[in-house]
């Protein structure tokens, strides 16, 4: 799959961290429109913040973050959302006493256009049937399984054209982490869906993406074709330990 000539999202040289404690280091990336980067690396290695960053929660302190040919590095989170934005954070986020139906809801509150909302929420009942099943259950009576589907369904309601997703799979049985990755790879073909994923299931996340990058210390040291990552040993034990 490729990408248009305008890359929907590029990341130039960013810095960001926590108070005064940098976490990235000048963090260069370039993701185009309909495609699916996985963002791989040890535990510390800034993938998390790198989200972070990139939804807003985290402010830069240099760098440019460009969406769809707009700077955002100093947008509030919410204009964001509405410029296109979805960010599914790990541990996924759902409001627990809140029924299926109410936590997908609050994934379009912010739409204007109430009819395009509702058939935006029967669509990811099509996609996910049983959250469809279990519309009235509340988010604690829910798997783990279910609620990695609310939240991505959730996000997924707002129509993004940019999906930031952080470890997906955390907790997961193998069969339902597969069901997701390739729920990913559907919607990238099928919508045009461009997806940031951060995932500690090397595997599953190059079998899916089109595009690898490493960070480690904060830095990216690899960016690569996903398929020439996953076959490229002397890449894979360098950095990836496998």
């Amino acid at each position: 799959m490729s990408g248009t000539e305008t890359p929907l999202l590029q990341v130039q040289g960013v810095t960001a961290g926590y108070g005064a404690a940098p976490v990235l280091h000048g963090v260069d990336l370039t993701i185009p429109t309909g495609t699916i980067t996985a963002v791989l690396g040890a535990n510390g290695a800034g993938k998390t913040t790198l989200l972070r960053t990139l939804s807003g929660l985290i402010r830069p302190t240099s760098g440019r973050i460009v969406l769809a040919g707009e700077e955002i590095g100093t947008t509030p989170v919410e204009q964001r959302v509405r410029r296109g934005m979805a960010h599914v954070p790990e541990g996924r986020g759902v409001v627990t006493e809140l029924t299926v139906e109410e936590n997908l809801r609050l994934g379009g509150l912010w739409r204007r256009d109430r009819t395009d909302a509702r058939r935006a929420l029967d669509e990811v009942y099509q996609l996910f049937e049983p959250l469809a099943r279990r519309r009235r259950a509340s988010g604690h009576q829910l798997s783990g399984g279910e609620r990695q589907m609310l939240a991505l369904g959730r996000a997924l309601v707002a129509r993004p054209k940019l999906l930031l997703l952080d470890e997906p799979s955390l907790g997961l049985a193998p069969k339902v982490t597969g069901q997701i990755m390739t729920l990913l790879r559907q919607l990238r073909d099928r919508t045009g869906l461009t997806v940031l994923l951060v995932e500690q299931n090397v595997r599953s996340a190059l079998s899916v993406a089109d595009t690898g990058v490493v960070l480690s210390l904060g830095q990216v040291v690899v960016t690569a074709d996903a398929a020439r990552l996953h076959d490229d040993e002397d890449l894979r034990h360098a950095y990836l330990g496998f």
